[in-house]
């Protein structure tokens, strides 16, 4: 018996927004769980660390790509291959420290928000995607680069884009000369 055409990216959007309701359920729960919006920041960030964690040897068996030789090359990864294969977009690049260690991943469109207009006024605070963070931050760390990711800016908060910081830790030449000894 035989697929019709398409099939398989009808599946694909119906997994996603599956994924992106689920989520949002997830949120809401969160946010019954707990009264303070820095609790629910801590839990998802805490959640997708667990999720990057084991994601990490899934990107790198599909995506077959080579090791990274600087924080450059590793933020253009993030962005250009693991975005546009597990959420389906591209964000856009940019280095803002003239030391090359911190950069700002910037989403025009971000899925996860595909079905909510704005956070409620009591919940101001609540970084609604923070899962994202945690997600890039343990997945980072399983390759040996620490990193603090952070949302600068959201959407959800009125802001013009949706754009995600990350700050590497440790600089390219402290772990070379760490491994030469």
């Amino acid at each position: 018996m035989s697929r019709p055409p398409g099939r398989k990216q009808e599946n694909h959007k119906i997994s996603r927004e599956l994924f992106v309701l689920t989520y949002g359920a997830l949120v809401a729960q969160l946010c019954k769980d707990y009264e303070k919006d820095e609790d629910v920041n801590t839990c998802l960030d805490r959640m997708g660390y667990g999720i990057g964690v084991r994601l990490i040897d899934d990107f790198l068996a599909r995506s077959a790509v080579k090791k990274c030789r600087s924080y450059s090359e590793t933020a253009d990864v993030i962005a250009q291959v693991a975005f546009k294969m597990y959420l389906g977009v591209t964000p856009s690049v940019s280095c803002s420290s003239a030391a090359g260690n911190e950069f700002s991943l910037i989403l025009d469109k971000n899925p996860l928000v595909d079905f909510v207009e704005e956070l409620p006024a009591e919940r101001a605070s609540l970084c609604y995607c923070n899962l994202l963070c945690g997600v890039i931050r343990g997945a980072l760390e399983m390759v040996q680069l620490a990193a603090e990711v952070t949302f600068l800016q959201d959407r959800l908060k009125g802001d013009a884009v949706t754009e995600i910081g990350i700050t590497f830790l440790r600089k390219a030449e402290d772990r070379k000369h760490k491994r030469n000894k």
